[in-house]
Order: structure tokens, then sequence, then C-alpha cells
């Protein structure tokens, strides 16, 4: 009898293929780490059945594939969705009221099957609540995933200049950084991407037991993301950012990511504007999701992107500067590759990066990297060799960090050299689910030998429990910073 594993990915747009990454800040590189995950566990020989949860959405917005409660994806892949809070899309902060009912009406289903699963993976803290809340009630093995971490998004971005109540009421960090406390706490395995994760991120929550974490590194997908090849052109690509670019032939700077304050693209704008040298041989393309209409985006996206308007027209980047309302995910890859073979670089200026898959996909696409000294990007740069760290909240350092990685042409190719090979030594799909199935399977082991000696259920620190948030979880904002 194979494995039975259970993924738990509640918020943003989740689905089976073309994933709308970038749409919103709930839609971004977590979910393809949890497809990926799902996808190369399902086609294990030891693996039975994986099977994602996900939210139930009817929605004249979205696509009609979040209306449907069963999505196959592979033999041995399925996305479930539940129906929990109103039928409308919400941002991940509006979705915590609603999360006690999905844990009831998770309990439910799960009962009524044949088999409960070898271990439910959470990730992110609100499947971290539900996922301690099934483990209570149920008792199989809980695998936690932050992805990114409350009491560090905080952090950073309180040193960006925001307000700590302006940041607890757009982003419930109070509740978020509880929900994680408990998930900590109930959790039997934790995975993270990185040691600096580990080590300087989970380590300040009081729940946390380093014994019962892992680094296990992602992976990048070899068959989408691969260096230039001759005979493959980029025409699409072309298409996209030209009519934004006098002289679309420059090594360019290249960003990917979300409309979000914590991705820093203001930051990088302004250095790019303020530096003569990059001015007057390189240039900007910003690839930020997509839009039709900015005033109809939410909030932190629509303030991100006028920032980044007026910034390109105080600095007159006109013509250097490109910034496309639309792309579909299939052309990322392109997107990388076309500004490889223009010599480019890729940066990344989050405040905050717990791991920073854009990286290896950058790194794989033989596209050297100028990153935030910050999270994952310090383990992936160690690995890859191919670039430069800069702290990117001295907006001096980061410009200096730019025009220093378009230096000699034999760095660049060496760089560009480096990162292919590392990537394909070191940050594999494959790689990361035999890992992965070993690391758990080893945890489920010890938990059944326990049990099976009559050992005693592992204790929870007291005020954390399986009640709903705001009960018993007061004591962990007032004694935990």
């Amino acid at each position: 009898m194979g494995l039975v594993v259970l993924h738990l990915q509640l918020h943003g747009l989740f689905r089976g293929q073309d994933l709308e990454l970038g749409r919103d800040p709930d839609t971004g590189g977590q979910s393809t780490y949890v497809l990926e995950l799902a996808r190369s566990l399902a086609v294990r020989p030891e693996v039975e059945r994986v099977e994602v949860i996900s939210r139930l959405l009817h929605d004249r917005r979205l696509a009609v594939d979040y209306a449907r409660p069963l999505e196959p994806v592979l033999p041995d892949l399925l996305i479930r969705r539940f129906a929990f809070g109103p039928r409308r899309y919400l941002r991940k902060e509006l979705l915590w009221p609603h999360l006690d009912g999905l844990a009831d009406s998770l309990v439910e289903h799960l009962q009524a099957q044949p088999r409960l699963p070898d271990w439910i993976h959470a990730h992110y803290a609100d499947a971290g609540y539900v996922g301690a809340l099934l483990r209570s009630r149920l008792g199989v093995p809980l695998v936690f995933t932050g992805h990114s971490l409350g009491r560090e998004k905080r952090r950073r971005l309180m040193a960006s200049g925001l307000d700590p109540r302006q940041i607890d009421a757009q982003y419930a960090m109070a509740r978020r950084i509880e929900a994680e406390e408990l998930a900590l706490a109930h959790s039997d395995l934790v995975i993270t991407s990185t040691q600096q994760e580990l080590e300087h991120q989970y380590a300040r929550y009081r729940c946390f037991r380093s014994e019962r974490a892992r680094v296990i590194p992602p992976g990048v997908d070899g068959r989408l993301f691969f260096p230039p090849q001759r005979g493959l052109e980029e025409r699409g690509v072309e298409a996209l950012l030209q009519p934004f670019l006098r002289e679309p032939a420059r090594p360019p700077v290249l960003t990917i990511c979300r409309a979000d304050h914590r991705k820093n693209i203001p930051a990088l704008v302004e250095a790019f504007g303020r530096s003569r040298l990059l001015r007057e041989r390189h240039n900007l393309v910003l690839v930020l999701g997509c839009r039709t209409d900015p005033r109809q985006l939410d909030r932190t996206p629509r303030e991100v992107i006028q920032q980044v308007f007026e910034l390109v027209d105080r600095f007159d980047l006109y013509g250097q500067v490109a910034y496309p309302k639309q792309h579909r995910r299939d052309q990322i890859p392109g997107i990388y590759r076309w500004a490889s073979r223009r010599r480019g670089v890729f940066v990344n200026p989050a405040l905050t990066e717990p791991f920073g898959l854009t990286l290896l996909e950058a790194a794989a696409s033989g596209l050297p990297v100028v990153a935030t000294d910050d999270g994952g990007p310090r383990d992936i740069l160690h690995s890859c060799q191919n670039g430069l760290l800069v702290d990117v909240s001295d907006r001096e350092a980061l410009q200096r960090a730019m025009e220093e990685s378009f230096g000699p042409p034999s760095r660049w190719s060496r760089w560009r050299d480096n990162g292919i090979e590392a990537v394909s030594r070191h940050f594999s799909w494959d790689a990361h689910g035999c890992r992965y199935l070993g690391e758990v399977q080893a945890c489920c082991r010890t938990l059944h030998a326990s049990a099976a000696m009559g050992g005693q259920p592992r204790s929870v620190p007291q005020g954390v429990g399986s009640s709903p948030l705001p009960v018993g979880c007061c004591w962990l904002e007032s004694g935990i910073q």
C-alpha cells in the first residue's frame, strides 16, 4: 500500500496548469513550490496518491477552473477544492474568520475516507493553523512550511518606514504570527528552504524546535528554464518588450516579481534612474504580474505600480524601461533567456526573501544575479557563485552593485556558467522530492515507534491549543519580540 499525502494550499489562485503568478500578492512562488512538489511526489513509485486542498471560488472575475470541486492533474495527483467563506475571491488577510469552518469540513471529509493521509503538509500560516487543528483532532502527522514568516516580514516593513499599526491593519500581522506559533507547536516536522531561514527567522518563534526542522532547497524545472540555444529565438518576448525600448539590444536589468511593498521595486527603479552609467548603457525590464486597468488593482499593487509610474516620470526613463501590462506564464522562461542573450543581469531587491526561486530560474537560464542579502539568496549564491549580494535597504549600495554586475565580460561569462552548472547539480525537483520523502518518512516512523512503545504525546506550550485564534494566544505577541 503506497503513501497518501495531503497538502494544504488555501489562499491565492491555485490550479494544476498555467498558474496566474503575479496576478496578486497571494499568487506567487509558494504556488509554484506546492504544485511542483506535489507533481514530483505523485510520480514516485512509493506514493499512491497526492491531494492538494485549496479554496473553491465562484467569482465572475476569475477563470471557471477555480469553481471545479475536483481537478485531476496527474493520474495520482488531484486538487480538491472546499468552499469556505464567501463565494468570491478574498485576499489571505481576510480568510482568518473562515478557517475553523474549513477545518470542520476537512475533519468530516477525512474521517469518511477509507484511510487517513500518512501526513499533512501545511503551507503558510493560514494552512498551518488549519493543519494544527487537524493534527489535534485526527492525530495525523503535520509537516509545516511557512514560506514567508510574519515576524520577519513585519521587521522588514518597519525598517522600510511603514508604521507598525498600518502593518498590523493591512496584513493582519498579529493574527498571522499567532497562527505560526500554533502551527509550530503542533508540527512534527518543519521544512525550510535555507539554513538562514531556520537559524534567523524560525528561531524567533517560541514554539520552534530546531531538532524538528530540516533544510531542503526547492528545485527548478529544467524542461522550462535553460540557457539560450541556437535556433531558439524569443520572438514573442521581443514583441512584448520592444515597444517600450528605444534600444532593445542593450543589456537589461531584469526583475520578475509581484507588485508588493516587500519586493522593493521602487528602490530598484530609483537606483537605476540615479545611475548615469546604467541609464547610458542599459535598459530596465519590470515584469510585475498582469493588469488591465491599474485603478482596478488591490491597494498594495496599485500603490506600487503608481510609485513606478511616478519614478519613471521623475527620472525621465521613457524608452529605457519596460513594464508590460500582460504576459503569459509560459513566456517567463523566454524572458530570462531574452535577457541572457543580451548579457543582462537579474535583480531581486526584495526587503525579505525566504528563498528566491526566481534567482534559480535566472541562474538556470544563464543570467547572473544581484540579490538581497537576506534569507535564501545567501544560500543560493553560496552554492552558485553567480553574482552579488547587497543590502537593498541602502539605495546607493544597490546602485553600486548593479553597476558592478556589468563589469568585465569575462566575469559575466563565469557567473553565467557557474549558475547553470550549480542549478543542474544542486537544485532539481527530483532531488528535492527524494530528500523530502526520506525526511518525512523517517519522522513518521519515529512517531509510530514512540506510539507503539506507549510514548506520551508531545507536549504543547501553555497557551497554545486547538481553539480558535483569539482564545489563549495573547501571550504570543506580548512575550516574544
